[in-house]
């Protein structure tokens, strides 16, 4: 039975209570070690070789984590990097410091020495927990970033500290520091659409508490459930996911570790093999999955599947439908906040809908003006900040108060997403309001891809946009002026994508590149990426109607 029954009754009566003093792992995550044999965390690598770890466990590992921080001067209000693939050490640095009261900033693994950098230095980070591989990049950097004093590495590096080999020489017993609930907890950078990423604060009650909502209504966790979500551990999904949302609800977390690339057929083996009930992936996994033999698999404990990132295909969720009995659930969210709006068990599903809002927030599409708009119209989505601040929204883009304020709109903070409300409440999903790029789950900002080309000697200028895609919802695309000199090639695209790969995280690099004369620009002289992504959209819709008709 789902954890919601009645919609309206629980949207009604809904209400979260955030204590003065809240530390999210000694309040929440150490109660359930209570049972010494429940499970917590199941990893599992590309060889089959499995590290199953119960609450009991993971509570003594992070307290032998805190005391080693604490050892090496790594206090609370102190920022730690943390960049680690789906290995147990990326749950046991979270939680040792969260109960430290130690910042905790984590990354994607495609970070370049370029990107880690800019981390250390806007941040001011004291310390980097990472794997072999990114220790590399930070040594690459380490002579410029003057507040990084302790390095850890999960495996050996010279010059740094090991992570197994430090753990085992502290004691297993550390006292939780009483953190306010309001006290900053996580430091996430996320793209904008100028200028590279922000950061976004996150306290210990906003994602801690805030996240019980995305647990228990949308992911329908229970302590008895084995939850498998496949986002990237740099992304504040893996926080939703892989972290709060399971947790708050003594839900296990199954992870697979591998080094290599997404493999659909991989992928729906295991969850064939593992006795997983819930799943949260990208609309980009679900759209690869449906291109496989789907009726040759036999998902005998699956019992609930979710998506969230960008909007998933009505097409998709039918396919996987039809061939395993389980309705993909959409939910809506960002970085800054929890789950905003979502399709909720209890509640017909109106596939390409987001569904309805989260309780605990009132979502509005708004105008220019902050008044909402009528059922049917397209506005910005927005969130109710009165008469209370909602719990699950963050506190601030750090040492940017002006950035924080441009989020506000009278009563109302604004996503940067336009949508439209239906008579039946349900919310439906536009589009960006600024320029930003979402493909396969990843937020990209264009100035961050232009910045890389234009240090390329054949790039005179670039505009970098949003281009339809079916597989991953939208790929970047770059349009180039080329410096006299140099003649565009498909070689020249290569070589493009290849140094952009180089210069900023692999994921951000334009798949297609068009050369071009002109730029569409404004009087001033921006450039209208606008009309770029309408180009775009126009030009792929052509082709599908006449890929249709041949």
């Amino acid at each position: 039975m789902a954890n919601m029954i009645n919609y309206e009754e629980t949207y009604r009566s809904f209400n979260l209570d955030v204590p003065e003093y809240f530390n999210w792992v000694k309040d929440e995550f150490d109660r359930w070690g209570r049972d010494p044999d429940k499970l917590a965390l199941w990893v599992v690598d590309d060889f089959g070789r499995e590290q199953k770890y119960t609450f009991a466990e993971l509570t003594k590992m992070s307290c032998k984590l805190a005391n080693f921080m604490s050892a090496q001067g790594i206090k609370a209000g102190d920022k730690v990097i943390l960049v680690l693939g789906r290995l147990p050490a990326w749950w046991l640095t979270l939680l040792a410091c969260l109960r430290a009261g130690i910042i905790v900033s984590p990354g994607t693994m495609q970070l370049t020495p370029k990107d880690m950098e800019y981390r250390f230095e806007s941040s001011g980070a004291v310390a980097a927990i990472v794997d072999e591989e990114t220790a590399a990049r930070v040594d690459a950097v380490a002579g410029m970033c003057p507040s990084l004093r302790t390095k850890i590495v999960v495996g050996k590096r010279e010059g740094w500290l090991s992570f197994e080999d430090e753990l085992a020489k502290y004691p297993d017993s550390f006292e939780a520091v009483n953190t306010r609930a309001d006290d900053n907890a996580l430091l996430y950078f996320t793209s904008g659409t100028t200028g590279l990423p922000k950061m976004t604060v996150h306290t210990q009650a906003s994602y801690g508490i805030g996240h019980r909502t995305t647990g228990k209504f949308w992911l329908d966790l229970t302590p008895e459930d084995l939850h498998w979500n496949l986002s990237d551990t740099g992304w504040a999904k893996a926080a939703w996911s892989s972290f709060f949302g399971p947790w708050n609800c003594g839900a296990a977390i199954f992870q697979h570790y591998s080094t290599g690339k997404f493999d659909a057929k991989l992928t729906l083996q295991m969850l064939e093999k593992y006795p997983i009930t819930t799943l949260c992936g990208p609309p980009t996994a679900f759209r690869v999955f449906v291109l496989e033999d789907l009726k040759q698999y036999n998902f005998k404990t699956l019992r609930h599947c979710v998506a969230a990132g960008e909007p998933l295909n009505p097409e998709v969720m039918n396919v996987w439908k039809d061939a395993t009995g389980l309705t993909i659930y959409d939910g809506y969210g960002q970085t800054e906040t929890v789950l905003l709006v979502g399709n909720f068990p209890c509640n017909e599903v109106r596939f390409g809908s987001m569904g309805k809002m989260s309780p605990g927030f009132y979502i509005g599409i708004i105008d220019d003006e902050g008044k909402e708009a009528l059922p049917g119209q397209e506005g910005d989505i927005a969130v109710k900040l009165t008469p209370t601040r909602p719990v699950g929204l963050f506190k601030e883009y750090f040492n940017e108060p002006e950035r924080t304020a441009g989020t506000v709109r009278g009563d109302w903070y604004i996503t940067g997403d336009r949508g439209m409300k239906d008579r039946d409440d349900y919310i439906w999903f536009v589009g960006r309001s600024d320029d930003v790029i979402l493909t396969s789950g990843y937020r990209i900002g264009p100035f961050e891809v232009e910045s890389a080309l234009i240090e390329h000697p054949a790039v005179a200028e670039s505009a970098v946009v949003a281009s339809p895609d079916e597989v991953r919802g939208e790929i970047v695309k770059a349009f180039v002026i080329l410096t006299p000199g140099f003649k565009g090639s498909p070689e020249l695209v290569k070589e493009l994508q290849g140094f952009v790969k180089n210069i900023t995280a692999p994921y951000k690099y334009p798949r297609e590149i068009e050369f071009v004369e002109t730029l569409p620009k404004t009087i001033s002289g921006k450039i209208r990426r606008i009309e770029l992504r309408e180009l775009e959209r126009e030009r792929k819709l052509a082709k599908r109607a006449e890929n249709s008709a041949s």
